[in-house]
């Protein structure tokens, strides 16, 4: 079966809070604990919608004013012990060191990454340490397949708002079946890819689980920022 969009509540647009409930609907929740690492201010991230529904995450971002903002916002679910929020810059070699020193697990149900320009290098040590259920990945989906291509890991750079960033979505399908996952469906913007743990997959969706198959252009004409949820005052 193919993943459609299905609804939208804090991610940006692409319909990947619909996405994930659709995916866990089908190979359903373990432990509902979730790793989010790029998450901007959490108003418009793969992982609030989750919060929002009793699961316990864990979120890096590098932005000090990104936390701030997030420490005030979610007061609630971090003194309940439900939220986990480090300020930190993400390194390939200190991600791990990083989500160790606030105690996320091994074993989560989704793991979503997206910190820009080393996005890839950074998702390839995770999966050294952590067997997340289920991937959500920005990709760069100016390279169509077959495309396999992926930008020079030089960790201290970060996005310089140009093409020159993350890699293909071939480069993370060839890295996700290194270790057991496979690539389930893209979102309509072409900007987010899913996978899924081999283990899990059975005929919940639509094979081959490649490129050729799931790929999606990016439309970034659907892309828009999220206005009324900044009138929040208290998420939780």
């Amino acid at each position: 079966m193919r993943i459609v969009l299905v609804h939208n509540y804090y991610q940006q647009s692409g319909g990947e809070d619909g996405i994930i409930s659709e995916i866990f609907n089908r190979i359903n929740i373990d432990n509902r604990v979730f790793v989010e690492i790029g998450i901007g201010n959490g108003l418009e991230n793969n992982t609030t919608f989750l919060l929002q529904q009793g699961w316990t995450g864990y979120w890096l971002e590098g932005n000090q004013n990104a936390v701030r903002f997030i420490l005030r916002r979610f007061t609630k679910s971090i003194s309940a012990g439900s939220l986990h929020i480090k300020q930190g810059f993400v390194r390939a070699d200190n991600v791990n060191e990083m989500l160790e020193d606030f105690g996320a697990p091994n074993e989560v149900d989704l793991l979503s990454v997206d910190i820009d320009r080393n996005t890839y290098y950074i998702l390839e040590a995770i999966l050294l340490n952590i067997r997340p259920r289920v991937i959500v990945t920005e990709y760069s989906a100016l390279y169509p397949p077959p495309i396999q291509w992926q930008v020079e890991y030089m960790p201290e750079k970060t996005w310089n708002r140009s093409s020159y960033a993350g890699a293909s979505l071939k480069a993370y399908e060839s890295l996700a079946r290194n270790f057991s996952y496979s690539l389930v469906g893209c979102d309509l913007c072409g900007v987010n890819a899913f996978f899924v743990r081999d283990d899990l997959l059975g005929d919940h969706f639509l094979p081959p689980y490649t490129v050729e198959n799931h790929y999606e252009p990016l439309r970034d004409f659907l892309i828009h920022r999220v206005g009324p949820l900044r009138a929040f005052t208290d998420l939780d």
